[in-house]
């Protein structure tokens, strides 16, 4: 059995859960149950914590909750005092934590020193801290408070201090049990896999140690773990190399839970790994039924938001009666939500998969429990909540099936104080265990959560309130979409439609693809005679004169229909582009999705600019602007995006009335032809738009050189865009624009307040994905001596991991280089760099048997001047900095030419204060540095990056117009009407 497509109307779900309900609940019923306990909470809340002092004072929406979110997310993980400064200046002095502008920093240190006394007592406060409010102290008095936030919500820092604790919480409450889980991100290297795995063999041991041997696991404590944390490439398209590497690392951990009778939970991830969990826990499970029939300790943790959930809980319940297991599963409500949504935007999927409702979510949650009580022979249910509505609830269809209620340590104390003592049902705490700097991620999704205005916490804790509002019945369904969906992403119609997209991960999505890839023959392109340059260009021209006619709007209708054409073909194209142009998969249905957008947009742009403008002038006069296209334009398109740039430099040219002699790579022509057929089909005319195939120095020139060219179009390397600036200038005739884009020298730069784990993420993607074959792919990163060390490991290892190999393949992250020249050139550099560089950073070979693959390499390189060279393909290299970044800005810019910056750090006013030093046409903040999006992130450089104005953006369509201005007397038939009858 597999589950259903996560993206389905959500409407049509939350009605079917509403509709397995029906029957189950009274709602009316349900709040006299939990009235009583939310009443007593609000009149005697649990003891002081600081998360709710701060979040009442400074609530998560306002500037000063914002900035202390920032601050809790990354000031324990600075190295080095300057930064550290920096980033507590940049936040605190973003928001007002007092109506005295100059009592703000006081303030706040104050606080966080009196928390620190109350809740730290072992930690002394700086001597005269009041008296003497300097940088360093605020610093120091802030990490408290932060300190203090995380003490909150984390058990201990090692497992031997969380267990201490619990036997704390034991001696108060005899009934609650404990679910440890280590903190920690995923895994990015196997050396970080298996240190995470050493870490839970030690928690596991330690236990089982202080477990009771006669207990069950429904007794004893247990502990929770993230598969995503131990394999660093726990993906779908890693399937095969998860089951054989990571099913025996959990099983180790299941053996030792077996043998002390524990509870050991797979923990829930993002919605894209849910299938590839489900093919880890059966896997164990058949293994559990053959070796340790046993225990009943084995347990999955579920999501409500999910809208799959109620189909996860049914498969979950089938995999236990087929293995005649028992099955302990936590269902949550999840803590991914605005990840998923993200995701569902960018790759333009047709819904949402997790509920954009929150009483959906509520609802869901309902259904799955309900399905789980039914079950009792295959599931033990574990329901983690701190919602009193959803307690009762859970409490009135129970009956007299076990289970167990779980809530987080340092949320729900209060409700369940009151739960417990109405109650026999055993309580279990989901206690994280961590070091401080690895409980960031953690403790910001608690902020989130408990600062949320929707939040059941947060609106416990607030009297205004009232008991209709809190206790509100989830059993009822909305039809009107909370969000718009991805597809209306820019709008609703007629706005532009979002290009849709595929979610690999999926296989009923991928399917398509995968055949078409098997029915695609690469067509041979025969060859233009330069020769007959000129003859295709007077062609062009006469084909003009009608096509410029041709009303805007019927231009950008073409266009359009264009895009529908292709978007329906995604299939064909990119199964195209990877026999071709040796594309991944994800990077293909990228580029066909990026040709959509470029077709859509440009239609929409030449529709708003070329409307005629009135303009002011004297009475008696009409003065009116008016665009129109300037004649053929040549466009010269690369081949490392053989589709989305050759479409986007054509639909630019022919929406705004302009004929194209199109000149694609050499390497790529069957892409264009393509391309060009599709274009036909929907209207252009074959003679507005011609295909030229041949070699840029013979049929390339040829065009660029013949009379009556209206205009150029290049993207490509900075030496041809000159060579072509000088063969226009050398033109008798009009003076011919050229629209350039080059590529540079792209560089990021890290400051230690940024996060290790993200850093490592944008630099794998941004340096080796496409085999770095990007204008905008990273070619040098800067990163701050305080942290180099791990992250160069870490990058080390990451990219160990990657596969390079045969872009047909989904397993595949980095597939060959171009052409043989390509790989020859880029072996050039790198045997360079084997004598030049400090050191081989992230050494690989490639795997034998495919022509011109080249696996990624990093180097460290002692100065930025240094580097001297683009190096178009998977080569990075490292500097280490110190000082202040703006001189490593100034450094950057004296290479002389660069198309993107990434910026990586937590310190707001330092991004936008280098962004504004950066001589390049595109700054990305905390992210990768490839993908922009049409229309989002306009593309392009400036200067020696290039000419302007950005592909995908609103002044590109102007390069390619003419403009003309129309004057009218309106007086010259005798006399001005219209003012003689205005006068009174």
């Amino acid at each position: 059995m597999r589950l259903p497509s996560p993206y389905r109307p959500e409407a049509d779900i939350a009605s079917h859960r509403l509709a397995s309900l029906k029957g189950a609940l009274d709602w009316a019923a349900i709040v006299p149950v939990a009235t009583p306990w939310v009443r007593a909470v609000r009149h005697s809340p649990p003891p002081f914590w600081a998360m709710e002092s701060l979040l009442r004072e400074y609530p998560i929406s306002s500037a000063e909750g914002l900035a202390l979110m920032r601050l809790a997310e990354a000031l324990l993980r600075v190295p080095d005092a300057e930064t550290a400064i920096a980033l507590t200046a940049d936040q605190l002095g973003r928001a007002n934590f007092d109506s005295s502008a100059d009592s703000t920093l006081a303030r706040l240190s104050s606080s966080a020193i009196a928390l620190s006394k109350k809740f730290l007592p072992d930690q002394e406060a700086e001597p005269g801290l009041m008296a003497r409010l300097g940088a360093r102290t605020v610093v120091a008095a802030t990490l408290r408070a932060v300190q203090l936030l995380g003490r909150q919500f984390v058990l201990g820092q090692t497992i031997e201090e969380g267990m201490a604790e619990a036997r704390s919480a034991h001696r108060k409450h005899s009934a609650l049990r404990f679910s440890y889980d280590m903190l920690g991100e995923g895994a990015r290297t196997d050396a970080d896999a298996l240190r995470y795995l050493d870490s839970y063999v030690n928690a596991t041991r330690s236990i089982a140690a202080g477990a009771d041997r006669d207990g069950t696991p429904e007794q004893n404590d247990g502990i929770s773990i993230k598969l995503s944390a131990l394999h660093p490439r726990y993906e779908d398209a890693q399937h095969a190399r998860v089951m054989r590497e990571l099913v025996p690392r959990v099983w180790q951990l299941c053996l030792l839970a077996a043998d002390a009778d524990l509870n050991l939970t797979i923990d829930a991830e993002e919605v894209d790994r849910l299938e590839l969990s489900l093919d880890v826990f059966e896997a164990l499970a058949a293994k559990v039924a053959a070796e340790k029939p046993q225990w009943r300790g084995f347990g999955l943790a579920m999501q409500a938001y999910q809208t799959r959930a109620l189909e996860l809980v049914e498969h979950v319940t089938g995999i236990a009666r087929k293995h005649k297991l028992r099955l302990m599963c936590r269902l949550v409500k999840g803590a991914y939500w605005d990840a998923e949504i993200k995701r569902a935007q960018e790759l333009g999927l047709p819904h949402y998969p997790v509920f954009t409702h929150k009483h959906h979510t509520d609802l869901s949650y309902l259904a799955c429990a309900r399905a789980l009580l039914a079950a009792p022979d295959a599931i033990y249910p574990q329901f983690a909540t701190h919602n009193a509505g959803t307690i009762a609830a859970i409490l009135a269809m129970a009956g007299s099936v076990p289970f167990e209620l779980q809530r987080l340590h340092g949320m729900g104390e209060g409700i369940y104080r009151e739960v417990m003592k109405s109650t026999a049902v055993p309580v279990r705490v989901y206690a994280p265990v961590g070091r401080h700097k690895d409980l960031l991620a953690y403790l910001v999704r608690r902020l989130l959560e408990n600062g949320a205005n929707s939040s059941f916490v947060n609106q416990l804790a607030d009297a205004h309130v009232g008991m209709d509002e809190l206790l509100v019945s989830p059993l009822w369904l909305d039809r009107h979409a909370s969000l718009p969906l991805p597809p209306e992403l820019y709008g609703p119609v007629p706005a532009r439609r979002n290009s849709s997209g595929v979610d690999l991960a999926v296989e009923a999505m991928r399917a398509p693809l995968l055949a078409a890839h098997a029915a695609t023959t690469v067509a041979a392109v025969p060859e233009f005679d330069a020769q007959g340059a000129e003859a295709a260009v007077g062609a062009a021209a006469a084909a003009w004169r009608s096509w410029n006619r041709t009303p805007v709007a019927r231009r950008a209708a073409v266009l359009r229909h264009a895009a529908d054409a292709l978007q329906a073909e995604l299939p064909r194209f990119c199964a195209l582009l990877v026999k071709e142009a040796f594309k991944t998969w994800g990077d293909a249905v990228a580029e066909v999705r990026e040709a959509v957008d470029f077709l859509r947009y440009y239609a929409d742009e030449a529709e708003r600019l070329m409307q005629p403008v009135a303009l002011p002038g004297p009475t008696g006069e009409s003065n009116e602007l008016r665009l129109t296209g300037r004649g053929p334009w040549v466009c010269i398109s690369p081949w490392n995006f053989p589709l989305a740039i050759f479409l986007g430099q054509v639909a630019a040219a022919l929406a705004t009335g302009n004929t194209v002699l199109a000149k694609p790579a050499e390497q790529t022509p069957a892409v264009a032809l393509e391309a060009v057929r599709l274009l036909h089909a929907a209207g252009v005319p074959a003679e507005a738009l011609q295909l030229l195939h041949g070699p840029g120095e013979t049929v390339g020139a040829a065009l660029v050189a013949a009379p009556g060219v209206a205009g150029v179009v290049f993207t490509g390397s900075t030496q041809v865009a000159k060579i072509i600036h000088r063969a226009l200038a050398a033109k008798d005739g009009p003076i011919v624009p050229l629209i350039a884009e080059t590529g540079g020298i792209n560089a990021m730069l890290v400051d230690s307040s940024a996060l290790p784990e993200q850093v490592v993420d944008a630099v794998v993607q941004s340096a080796f994905r496409s085999a770095g074959q990007r204008c905008s792919a990273l070619r040098l990163l800067l990163l701050h001596e305080g942290i180099a060390d791990p992250v160069i490991e870490m990058i080390r290892g990451a990219a160990r991991e990657l596969t390079a190999g045969d872009p047909a393949l989904l397993a595949t992250d980095v597939g060959p280089v171009i052409d043989r020249e390509a790989f020859d050139n880029i072996r050039r550099h790198l045997r360079r760099l084997d004598s030049e560089a400090t050191r081989l950073v992230a050494p690989a070979d490639a795997p034998p048997g495919i022509d011109n693959l080249i696996s990624p390499h990093a180097y460290e390189v002692p100065a930025i001047d240094r580097v001297s060279d683009e190096i178009f393909g998977p080569v990075l290299q490292v500097v280490r900095w110190s000082g202040e970044p703006q001189a490593v800005i100034e450094a950057v810019n004296r290479l002389g030419f660069g198309l993107t910056l990434g910026i990586q750090t937590r310190i707001d006013s330092r991004a936008l204060a280098l962004a504004a030093r950066a001589h390049v046409g595109n700054v990305y903040v905390n992210r990768n540095i490839i993908g922009a999006v049409v229309g989002v992130q306009p593309f392009g450089g400036e200067g020696l990056s290039g000419t302007g104005p950005k592909a995908g953006g609103p002044h590109y369509l102007l390069r390619f117009c003419a403009e003309q201005t129309l004057t009218i007397n309106t007086t010259a038939a005798g006399g001005n009407a219209a003012l003689l009858a205005a006068i009174a």
